[in-house]
């Protein structure tokens, strides 16, 4: 379609009945020409939906060609989730920029993890000495972010342990941040956390380990979580696997598996900021952003605290415009019904517009 595209419904957060119009991929002012074409009317439009922890250009075997990555990139817009934070990956997909119809990506560069104690061909393993270099690297190679790899199974110990020494998070998180980038860091467990919030992480993905004792520190320094709750439903099976090799392990996974909702529940009402992140692009498919956002119910929040943790909140978090004002970017999805209180519609949009141009549309 050319011209001024116009859209009317109940427009969210603001809860008000408006006109949104779109041209040149933005959201513009009421234009006074006659060319207008009205694309829907009815509904709840809400800014586009947000995967704040997603892997496009992954999968459980590594890094995977441009063929997939396109389709990952299309799964995710499909379901909603027009921005993405790409939680560490090992190829490049800038290519993905130059592409009108595939969703915008914020990217955290490779994981850096300790040598030997991660996912094979997933990121960077190296050793505490290098970690400052390479947290340099992938500071130039994302957009504002670099991922950490905070815990992982040690085979010696049997179970979880820090991969990192204080030390060396000192000195690559203080580093980071002089380069203007922020740090997040996947942990399971319970013992990396006091030197990553010590050492001035700003996000942590899963947080299941979370202990009360670290609440208040989180809330006053606004440390995120991205709790991925729909990559938590494995954990049941990751200790299943380990059982009869690590069985420590194993019963630590059951733990952290039975405690995850009380403990993020805390950390939502003690004021620590939850964002809506699916994991996809591992051992997970892309385009779940839908029920990571209703899941987020299962911790105490409210159906609008969900959506606004997988929506404008999200946005506001990640640097990006988070309200459908004239001038922000035309990127918004159509709901028949106010997902606020029913998200379970968030898996049915009724259409989906990306740089002003709708994709979608049913």
């Amino acid at each position: 379609m050319t011209g001024v595209l116009k859209l009317a419904g109940t427009v969210l957060p603001a809860g008000e009945q408006q006109e949104i119009h779109l041209s040149g991929g933005l959201v513009v002012d009421r234009p006074a020409a006659a060319d207008v074409t009205t694309v829907h009317t009815g509904g709840w439009i809400v800014p586009g939906l947000v995967d704040a922890h997603c892997h496009i250009g992954l999968d459980q075997h590594g890094g995977v060609d441009e063929e997939t990555q396109e389709r990952q990139a299309i799964a995710d817009r499909d379901a909603g989730a027009l921005l993405v934070r790409d939680a560490g990956s090992p190829v490049d997909t800038r290519w993905i920029d130059d592409r009108e119809d595939l969703p915008k990506i914020i990217r955290a560069g490779r994981h850096l993890a300790r040598s030997k104690r991660y996912l094979r061909n997933y990121g960077w393993e190296i050793e505490p000495e290098e970690l400052v270099a390479y947290v340099e690297q992938e500071a130039r190679r994302g957009d504002g972010w670099v991922k950490l790899v905070g815990d992982w199974i040690d085979r010696e110990a049997g179970d979880l342990t820090p991969c990192w020494p204080a030390a060396a998070l000192n000195a690559a998180i203080a580093r980071a941040h002089e380069l203007g980038a922020r740090v997040t860091a996947h942990v399971f467990g319970e013992h990396a956390l006091p030197d990553l919030l010590a050492a001035g992480i700003d996000c942590l993905e899963h947080g299941t380990g979370i202990e009360p004792g670290l609440l208040s520190e989180m809330a006053e320094r606004q440390v995120a979580v991205v709790p991925t709750l729909v990559q938590l439903e494995n954990f049941p099976q990751y200790a299943e696997q380990a059982a009869g090799k690590f069985p420590v392990y194993a019963a630590h996974m059951t733990d952290l598996y039975e405690r995850r909702l009380q403990r993020l529940r805390d950390a939502f009402e003690a004021g620590v900021p939850v964002y809506a992140g699916t994991d996809a692009g591992g051992v997970l498919g892309h385009g779940l952003v839908a029920q990571e956002i209703q899941a987020l119910t299962e911790i105490g929040m409210s159906g609008e605290q969900a959506l606004a943790a997988g929506s404008w909140a999200a946005r506001d978090w990640l640097g990006a415009p988070s309200e459908l004002r004239p001038g922000d970017p035309a990127d918004l999805v159509v709901y028949d019904e106010d997902p606020r209180a029913y998200p379970a519609v968030l898996s049915y949009p009724r259409l989906i517009a990306l740089r002003g141009s709708v994709i979608f549309s049913r």
